[in-house]
């Protein structure tokens, strides 16, 4: 299914994100804030100053919106989520924005999409803000933007934090896909370009991860495919598949390096935690002379590129959210059924081998005193269900976190907590 570009949904998208600056009735106060990006036309990118001075205004202006700190980083700066809505809302996206210190564009395409629609006038908008809430972590490693560092403070990739969750960045993004339950997670990135193979201006990739549901995995592909490449190749961006390097000439896949199914990435674990997730990433090398020579115009660009995408997420969510729905809905109920293999290894394009498949999962899993104490937060934040016990603690296969449980507590799962004993007295 294509999306159907120049509809309501889309023309909502236009408006509200794809347009450097939103344009507001003349007598409508207070004016917009700009990010620092905007007042130097890319020639810098927003600071940590003006980005919490664009939230605070936006906060106090707008209605809809609301921002709330969700934790503190290792050198004391804030994570902050801002939601955005008319009212409450069934439909929930979130957007994570720049795990990566050193890619700052996507979080750059969030703080003014959060700024575009905290002041939208337009009846298509506040009718997709009725019907929505968007979430948005519009800076998910302040630590590594302030440094222009991948890791946080401690040199830890948080995108390789979201099965243990021990940096305090992974374990707020942690609580808030537990508290709010979003259908999609949405995460912005960038990468370095390897030409001739691995060079298109936008990348993106589903979460891969066979615990994924299928429907919810066919929901994320159809973002990707029919919504959020149409929308950037309709501004004309060209796109692509993360971690798939293809022949120039024919454009067939010839090698992976990269997007495999691995748990402790936010794409997988969105999967595993029914929601449509979707990896996108902008390219950072210049993609012309003129961007070579001119550093400004080829932000402009990366930021763009990750504006027009997010058009396409938009007319996803307004199109599809009774599929979307129904996908994640049933998702989060089928773990009850307790049916079905669990897998520890593979990838929706790479088939488990038999030692990667727990066929007959147990009944549950054992935890003595010390394993309990050692993981217990860890597995609050994950929401997963746990029954106390005088010697530790029981975690049973029948709930809806079902798929994740194995990859925490069961030793042929590659990032296991703990070792945790086996019930198979069902």
């Amino acid at each position: 299914m294509r999306p159907r570009i120049r509809t309501l949904a889309l023309a909502c998208a236009a408006t509200a994100l794809a347009a450097p600056l939103l344009t507001v009735p003349a007598q409508a106060t207070p004016t917009p804030p700009r990010t620092g990006f905007e007042e130097t036309d890319g020639a810098r990118w927003t600071s940590q100053a003006e980005e919490q001075d664009l939230l605070a205004t936006v906060d106090r202006a707008a209605r809809r919106v609301s921002v709330s700190r969700i934790g503190t980083t290792g050198q004391g700066r804030p994570l902050q989520l801002v939601r955005i809505g008319e009212r409450p809302a069934k439909n929930t996206v979130l957007l994570i924005c720049s795990q990566h210190g050193d890619e700052p564009s996507g979080r750059e395409a969030c703080l003014s999409t959060v700024r575009d629609l905290a002041y939208a006038k337009d009846k298509k908008t506040r009718r997709f803000l009725s019907r929505t809430t968007l979430l948005v972590v519009p800076t998910a490693n302040p630590d590594g933007r302030a440094a222009d560092t991948r890791g946080n403070s401690d040199g830890v990739d948080i995108n390789r934090d979201h099965l243990a969750l021990r940096t305090a960045e992974a374990r707020a993004m942690a609580a808030v896909i537990r508290d709010h339950r979003p259908d999609v997670i949405y995460d912005l990135h960038e990468y370095g370009a390897t030409p001739k193979y691995y060079d298109k201006d936008l990348f993106d990739l589903w979460p891969r991860n066979l615990n994924t549901d299928e429907a919810v995995h066919k929901e994320a592909q159809t973002l990707s495919k029919a919504y959020v490449r149409p929308a950037a190749e309709h501004d004309g961006h060209t796109t692509g598949t993360y971690g798939i390097w293809t022949d120039p000439v024919t454009g067939d896949p010839i090698k992976q390096t990269a997007g495999d199914g691995q748990e402790r990435i936010l794409r997988n674990m969105s999967g595993i935690k029914h929601a449509a997730g979707l990896l996108i990433e902008s390219r950072v090398d210049p993609m012309t002379e003129a961007e070579e020579k001119d550093e400004a115009l080829n932000n402009r660009r990366r930021v763009a590129s990750q504006r027009s995408a997010l058009g396409g997420l938009v007319a996803f969510t307004d199109e599809r959210r009774g599929q979307l729905e129904a996908a994640t809905g049933a998702a989060r109920a089928e773990g009850y059924r307790d049916r079905g293999p669990v897998y520890v290894g593979g990838a929706d394009n790479d088939p488990a081998e038999p030692a990667e498949i727990i066929q007959d999962p147990p009944c549950g899993y054992r935890l003595d005193a010390a394993q309990y104490r050692d993981i217990k937060d860890e597995l609050a934040l994950h929401g997963v269900t746990v029954k106390r016990l005088k010697s530790g603690a029981y975690v049973p296969m029948r709930q809806s976190a079902r798929g994740l449980v194995p990859l925490l507590l069961d030793e042929r799962a590659p990032y296991h907590m703990v070792t945790a004993r086996p019930d198979l007295a069902c």
